[in-house]
Order: C-alpha cells, then structure tokens, then sequence
C-alpha cells in the first residue's frame, strides 16, 4: 500500500517535469538561432549573422579549385605556343594514316573480290588461300598509294606553313591542289588537273568538317 500511494503521489509531479522539458525542447527548436530551420533562408536577411569560412584566415585561393579551365594545359610554356605538329611529325602522322587506311580498305576491297572469284567444286583450302592472296595484293596496294599521298600532303603543307608563316584552312587548300596535280602529273595536264580539283575540294571539306567538330564536339 505504501509503494502504491508512493508512486500515485509522485507521478503528477513527473508528468509536469516531461510537459516542461518537451516544451522546453519544442521552444528550442522552433528558435532559428539554434537549429537553423527556417531561418537559414533569413541568412541573407540577418546583417548580425554570417557563414563562417575555416580557409579565410589561411590566404589560400581554394575557390580557384573548382574553377577548371576548358582549354588544353601544357606542363611547358613553350608547348603552349605551338599550335600543331612539326613538319616531321606531320610527315609521320599523314603517312601512316594513308597507309594504315588504304591497307585496311583494300584488304575488305580483296575480300570481296576473293570471295566472288571463287567456283563451285573449290576446296576450303583452296578459296582461303585465294582470298588472302587477294587481301594482301590489295591492301599493299592501296595502302601504298594511300601513303604516298599522305606524303605529299603532308610536305607540301609544311612548305606552305614555312613559306607563308601562318597556319590556316588556305595552307592545306593548296596542298590538297598540289598533292592530286603532282600524283597525277604522269598522266598528263588534264587528267593533273582533274586530280588538283579533287584534292582541293576533299581539303577544304576536310578542314570545314573540322571546324564544325572543334565547335560542337568539347576535345
């Protein structure tokens, strides 16, 4: 009987102490000062209140950081200035692109001519040995071609940035006239010229396609 008034009679006086300390607590919460809430969009408003900045005092430009260039960086300031290849690495890169590319079409060119040469009665043996014999005839020969009008290309474009000591479109319009005429200079004037007209109009679309990838395609 004792336990049970006990706690009969001290249960109101708890009750009271949680109602204030819930209270207390909602109080606090509701204050912006404390918990932020609402008040974190008045930030702006309240010229007593400002965010505090743990790299203020250091002199460090962190926000640079995050501020990324777009454009290329290069590790020598020397590197920055030039703007393309040296003329022997233009010699390189031109030439093997013209072979690496006519080899790989004429090596499909002689799969399709080895494939269509073969008779009924051929043994398996004998139509893969066509075939390849076909493939590599074709692909030394186109890449061969290829790569000695990369050649060209590439000297008489180096000439002309030597020569006029400015590198743009005009440059490589005139060494695409110069590789098709001289590539075909054996086979006399009209077919040279011929020739010139192609190879200025494939250098000009060339560069044309791309500017426009230098414009919507971030490199």
């Amino acid at each position: 009987m004792r336990a049970r008034y006990s706690s009969s009679f001290k249960t109101p006086s708890l009750r009271r102490k949680t109602l204030d300390s819930q209270s207390r607590v909602e109080s606090a919460m509701a204050d912006p000062r404390i918990f932020g809430g609402s008040g974190d969009s008045d930030r702006s408003q309240d010229p007593s209140r400002r965010l505090y900045d743990p790299y203020k005092d250091l002199q460090i430009p962190y926000r640079s950081i995050y501020d990324l260039p777009t454009s290329p960086e290069f590790l020598f300031q020397e590197e920055s200035t030039a703007q393309r290849r040296s003329w022997g690495e233009n010699l390189t890169f031109y030439t093997g692109i013209g072979y690496l590319g006519g080899a790989g079409i004429g090596a499909a060119l002689g799969l399709h001519k080895g494939v269509r040469a073969a008779e009924t009665g051929d043994t398996l043996k004998l139509r893969a040995n066509r075939i390849l014999n076909s493939s590599g005839q074709e692909g030394r020969r186109m890449g061969n071609r290829l790569g000695i009008i990369g050649l060209l290309y590439a000297g008489m474009e180096s000439g002309m940035v030597a020569a006029r000591g400015n590198d743009d479109w005009i440059n490589s319009v005139i060494a695409g006239l110069g590789t098709g005429a001289l590539y075909k200079a054996a086979n006399g004037p009209r077919s040279a010229a011929i020739a010139g007209a192609l190879g200025g109009l494939m250098a000009g679309a060339a560069m044309a396609g791309k500017q426009v990838l230098k414009r919507h395609v971030p490199v």
